[in-house]
């Protein structure tokens, strides 16, 4: 697809999934809390990410701080919705919640997954409506699959007004 390509050249100057998987494991906020993205999608619609447990994320009782679970579903579902929608939208993180829901020990994992029904739902819904908000949930789970945090991202996506 021509906009995730285009999408990965911004962010990681090339055309490969692989090397924006590599890039983005280098960008500050993720190398320094131990949160390494293991798998994109050449297509951007699938995005599997971890996190070891480390002196460096845990919190005072040793499972993994809240901020660093937060910070793993961070910022895929608006590169993923961007990538596949293209660049005749606009489209940002506008607010996220996070419920924990046991603590996190060893190395945690979340999945993000992208469909083509979401994909189409948002098109859709643009072609009436100045703006959409749509709501993608992602689970974090633990080495035996146990969900230990639930995170709901808002996004915010709007068609680019077309110059006169």
């Amino acid at each position: 697809m021509k906009s995730a390509s285009v999408l990965l050249q911004l962010l990681g100057g090339t055309k490969s999934s692989h090397a924006l998987r590599r890039w983005i494991n280098f960008w500050p906020p993720f190398l320094g809390t131990g949160i390494r993205v293991t798998h994109i999608a050449p297509d951007m619609k699938a995005v599997d990410v971890e996190m070891k447990l480390r002196f460096w994320n845990a919190n005072y009782v040793g499972t993994h701080f809240g901020g660093s679970l937060f910070a793993m579903t961070d910022p895929f579902y608006m590169l993923m919705l961007m990538a596949n929608l293209g660049r005749d939208y606009i489209v940002w993180d506008k607010a996220a919640t996070i419920r924990y829901r046991k603590p996190g020990k060893g190395t945690v994992r979340a999945e993000f997954r992208l469909s083509d029904s979401q994909i189409e739902d948002v098109r859709e819904k643009l072609k009436t409506l100045p703006k959409y908000e749509p709501v993608f949930v992602v689970e974090v789970k633990d080495e035996a699959g146990i969900v230990i945090a639930e995170v709901e991202k808002l996004l915010h996506v709007r068609k680019k007004q077309q110059s006169l």
